[in-house]
Parts: structure tokens; sequence; C-alpha cells
């Protein structure tokens, strides 16, 4: 049966949410189309829309902003063409190694402002290329092209379905570090490549990823996902990394996302039978079950016993509950679905959305003020765009063509 929210009598299917998601849309994209400098780099606005000190572009932003201007591309807002053209032209010229080839972590005025190769990044380069060719652009093939070829060569490992992290400028490993980030990620991207190309070999990977980190890894560790890894991928619960891509213990706004790609691979692939809904619903009531707050929002990670470590809440991982919850409402409905959708609405409008100024406040401390101990001003557009307009359309895969077909 096809999916339909038109006829759902769900907070979904209301035509007066509905007009809400798209107008929240909107005023973000207005609100981060201000980022733009007259060079092509895109700013880190403060919560006002004043640029922010420079401190280095990240790969990971300028990919993000061509992802998320194409997603306005297909609802029609009038700033994407050029925020798209800018950010191309930036990651092409700017972060691109011309003498090893990748793409550099971060690039300032001056140059190179950090020369490592992460496949975090890398793999949004991918979703940025796959994105762009969706929409027609010009520089979309060479992208497509080059970021292929890096991932075949340096970060796929074929012999076990998975991305290795981490390397120098010219391509040393300087860790034993492995991730679950970066492959979670890299299913995002993979899935976006199948449907720009058609090419059954990314959907295939991004079933390796999720096999492993889903099926295999959060069956094994009662449906929570263990972050970090050795190079023999043997978990290490004792990893502390980055806080900010790397934190201690797991991170269950990770669960609700990964919940939402391996929905997005079960559709891709004709909707076999099997586990991929049961898996998916294991992993987001087990994310609830741990890190909803009481007034709302989600514990940014947990220890290693599934207890609270970080209660902070953060932004985004309301944005892909959102996600997944509507994922769920369009193929296998419940009112709970439903009643935690409006739910997690309710809370972002309230705490989270800046109705004056477009965007949303990116971190709550645990009593729910805003605080600035991560991130600085409102540093990302695309985990708030996408659950904006996800909602929208009537499947829960090729997100693009379904915007674009909505007129």
């Amino acid at each position: 049966m096809p999916d339909s929210i038109a006829s759902a009598n769900t907070r979904l299917a209301d035509p007066g949410h509905r007009a809400f998601l798209k107008a929240d849309a909107e005023a973000a994209l207005d609100f981060f189309a201000g980022s733009l400098r007259a060079d092509g780099g895109f700013d880190t606005l403060d919560t006002d829309g004043t640029p922010l000190p420079r401190a280095g572009q990240e790969l990971h932003n300028t990919t993000r902003m061509i992802h998320s201007y194409a997603l306005g591309h297909a609802i029609g807002h009038p700033a994407s063409e050029r925020m798209i053209d800018a950010g191309m032209a930036f990651l092409w010229n700017r972060h691109r190694d011309t003498e090893h080839g990748g793409y550099f972590w971060s690039v300032d005025e001056t140059g190179v402002h950090r020369d490592e190769k992460l496949a975090y990044g890398h793999v949004f380069v991918l979703l940025a290329a796959s994105s762009a060719t969706e929409i027609g652009h010009p520089d979309a093939p060479r992208l497509l092209a080059d970021i292929s070829e890096i991932l075949e060569r340096h970060f796929w490992d074929d012999s076990v379905g998975r991305l290795e992290d981490e390397f120098t400028r010219d391509w040393q490993p300087f860790s034993q570090y492995r991730g679950m980030n970066a492959n979670m990620h890299g299913v995002e991207g993979l899935l976006a490549t199948f449907e720009a190309t058609g090419d059954r070999v990314w959907l295939d990977r991004a079933g390796r990823i999720l096999d492993f980190f889903v099926h295999r890894m959060a069956s094994e560790h009662d449906w929570r996902i263990p972050e970090h890894y050795d190079t023999e991928w043997r978990v290490d619960p004792d990893y502390s990394g980055d806080p900010m891509f790397r934190p201690s213990g797991t991170t269950p706004g990770h669960s609700f996302e990964f919940a939402r790609l391996l929905l997005q691979h079960w559709d891709l692939s004709g909707r076999p039978e099997g586990p991929a809904i049961d898996a998916a619903r294991n992993l987001v009531d087990r994310a609830e079950a741990d890190a909803l707050q009481p007034s709302g929002g989600y514990a940014y990670t947990l220890d290693r016993n599934g207890r609270v470590d970080i209660p902070d809440r953060y932004w985004w991982p309301v944005t892909e509950a959102i996600g997944v919850r509507g994922a769920l409402l369009k193929v296998a409905p419940r009112p709970e679905d439903d009643a935690a959708y409006a739910r997690d609405w309710d809370f972002a409008r309230a705490r989270l959305i800046d109705g004056e100024r477009g965007g949303w406040v990116p971190e709550l401390d645990a009593e729910g003020r805003p605080q600035s101990t991560q991130f600085a001003g409102k540093p990302d557009l695309y985990h708030a765009l996408q659950a904006d307009l996800f909602p929208l359309v009537p499947g829960i895969s090729a997100h693009l063509r379904g915007l674009a077909a909505l007129g």
C-alpha cells in the first residue's frame, strides 16, 4: 500500500501543522542565507544573525549547506541557487586537496586551517554531491566522481563493509579509532547517492553498515548503539574523544537517526519482509525510555550502563526523533507515534525555535535554559530543515523528488 498522510488523523496530516512546517523551513532558509560572505564562504551566525569571529570553515558545514539549499531549491526558496553555487565552488576550490586528493577538514582565509582527512566530512561531500546531482547542478558530476573515487580508495573497507575514520593529509592513518558516527552519516550519503544514480552498489554498502550497527551491535546491547571501536571493530567502552563528535558512552539521538535511515533503506530496497520496522521501533523506544526528559527534549549522552551522563538537551536529537516518528506514521502508525511526534514538536516550538528571526536554539541546559557549552550562535540549518521538510512528503525516501512533486 502506498504511503498516505492526507487522510490520517494525525498531527502529521493537520493542515495548520503542515503550513507551520513550510513556514519554519522558509524562515530558517532566510536566516542562514545571511551567512554567505563576499568570498563565497559561509560564516557561523550568532543568534541574531550577526557573523561570529571566524575559526575555519569546516567541511561538514560547507557540505550541509549545499544539501540544505538543495532542499530549499526543491521548495522554490529564492536564495537557494546562489547558496548552492557558492557552496559548490568553495568545496571544489578551497576544501579540495589538489595535491593529495580528498577534502580538508577546515579552511580559512589564509588557506588550510586543519588538513586532516576525516570520513565524517567526506561522507557529507558525498551527500552534497548527490543532492546537487538531484537538482541538476552543472558541477555535480565532477564532484560525485571525485568523492566516489576518494571513498573507494581510502575510506571504504570492503572486507568488513564499513568506513575507516581518519588520515593525515597524505593518507597515513594516525589513530586506531573506528567510529559509528561517520558510518551512520555514511549510510545517509550512500542512500542519497543511490537515489541520485540508481547504482545498486551504494544501496548495498549502506545495507552492510546497517547490518553491523543495527542488527548486530544494537541488538546485542539492549538496543543502544555503541559509538566507539578499535581497528578490529571491538567496542571500546572507555573511549572519550571530541565531546561534540565523539562523546563517551552512547548517544540516544543517533538511535533516532539510525532508525530513520534503516526505514529509508528498507523502503529503497523494495520493502522486503524482515526485521526493519521492528528494529527501528526497538531503537526508538529504547532511546526515548533512556533519554526523554520530564519537561521535554532528550539528554545528550548515556554512560556505559545506560544512565544519563550529559543531561544537556540539544536541538538535533529532537529533530531526529521527529524525523523517525514521521516516517513510522507513514508506514506503520501507532497512536503513541502521533503522540510522541506532537509532543516533540510542541517542545521544539516552545523552547527551541526562534519564531522571530528563524532557526533553532541549539542547546539547553538540564533546566531548559539556553546555553553555549558546545555550540556558538546558530551553527546548523540541516537537522532542523529536514525535520520541517521530510514530514511534508508522502514517502520516506527520495525526499528531494517528493518535495519538488508537491510544487
